[in-house]
């Protein structure tokens, strides 16, 4: 009985630190793409309530290098009211309900940049980013060319314009292996956003239960 508890105990304690829920604290930061516009986040802990008026920005986290090895992500979203199905590859024409961004480096670009902003992330060109969409009028699981990151980043279509409630599960490895025809490697950012000024429609939303393993 003794050994069996033992071993219980060495599993429990071994679980990945990555299992663990991302929590949506002040460690996120908000990155506008406008001086006059902006979306609105409420950080609430399990839960992000997202906003958007006629506006666009991204709210964002640096990841810990104890979630840098992470392969898989689950989450809930939720829409009460958004925007019109557009098309995800036209720059400037491609609103969405909801959008989260995976953003991957080399482990020792990675160490580098450790903590390093979105703006800095994103315009690296050894990043690669996996961008999860709720929105447009393409089909389930279509992965489309960014038109923003070029060969650098990836939009998979996981849910059309619309409203809801959906729990999405989704294999990172899979997803990059797919879009990128490389093994994943070290995720070091995550970015939330909302896009409604080319439709000047609106958008009230919210992300819970964020996990990565």
């Amino acid at each position: 009985m003794r050994s069996l508890i033992l071993a219980s105990a060495i599993a429990l304690t071994s679980l990945p630190i990555a299992a663990e829920p991302i929590p949506f604290d002040g460690a996120w930061k908000t990155q506008r793409f406008s001086l006059f516009s902006s979306n609105t986040y409420r950080f609430k802990g399990s839960e992000l309530d997202v906003l958007s008026d006629g506006s666009v920005s991204m709210a964002y986290v640096a990841l810990d290098s104890s979630r840098w090895d992470a392969r898989d992500a689950q989450w809930n979203w939720s829409v009460v009211e958004g925007v019109a199905a557009t098309d995800l590859t036209r720059k400037g024409g491609d609103d969405r309900n909801l959008a989260l961004y995976f953003v991957f480096l080399p482990q020792a670009e990675a160490e580098r940049l450790r903590g390093g902003n979105i703006r800095k992330l994103l315009g690296n060109e050894q990043a690669r980013v996996l961008v999860y969409v709720w929105g447009g009028e393409h089909g389930r699981n279509q992965q489309l060319d960014s038109p923003y990151l070029g060969a650098r980043g990836k939009t998979v279509v996981l849910r059309n314009a619309g409203t809801g409630s959906h729990r999405e599960d989704v294999d990172l490895a899979r997803d990059y292996q797919r879009a990128f025809g490389s093994q994943v490697e070290a995720l070091v950012g995550l970015a939330v956003s909302a896009d409604s000024d080319d439709t000047d429609g609106a958008i009230r939303a919210r992300i819970a239960g964020l996990r990565l393993e």
